[in-house]
């Protein structure tokens, strides 16, 4: 692989299929950089034509880094570009997958993918009250009706005192 940069961010590139490894910080830098995306579209337009080892079966590759296989992921959970992950060191980009990332954002994907995010958890914490609620109400019901038995045993056994006393 070879080290090469694109704008202000050092990448490796696969001189064979055309791939790119970023970092964690590259790749974080990337996506809220509008620069550097300006950057990346300008290299994919120009190399568009360039050869390219097609291989159209997946498989998981190992991290550069690390060596341990990484995990496939969709971008954004909706964009649709398929990425390869190590956590802890970084992300393969098979050509053209990062273009098609800063494209997804420049459409503003990643903007409503965190907006469809929060709404499905602010629906989560709503059932999850829901749920809380239903389950106090069960719990609280035969508590209720265990504490009106105990207020009539007491008012039973006070009438019979009173009685027997009284």
């Amino acid at each position: 692989m070879a080290l090469v940069t694109i704008g202000s961010t050092a990448v490796l590139e696969c001189e064979r299929c055309l791939g790119l490894w970023l970092n964690v910080a590259a790749f974080e830098n990337i996506c809220t950089e509008r620069e550097q995306q300006s950057q990346i579209l300008g290299i994919a337009s120009q190399a568009a034509t360039s050869a390219v080892c097609e291989n159209s079966k997946v498989h998981y590759v190992p991290c550069p880094e690390c060596s341990q296989l990484m995990n496939r992921m969709n971008f954004a959970r909706c964009s649709g570009v398929i990425i390869d992950v190590c956590k802890q060191h970084g992300t393969w980009f098979d050509r053209d997958e990062l273009s098609r990332i800063v494209e997804f954002i420049h459409d503003g994907g990643l903007e409503a993918s965190r907006a469809r995010e929060k709404a499905e958890i602010k629906e989560e914490r709503r059932r999850l009250a829901e749920q809380q609620a239903a389950a106090g109400n069960r719990v609280a019901e035969p508590l209720g009706r265990a504490n009106e038995h105990r207020l009539t045993a007491i008012a039973s056994a006070r009438s019979l005192l009173d009685f027997l006393l009284g």
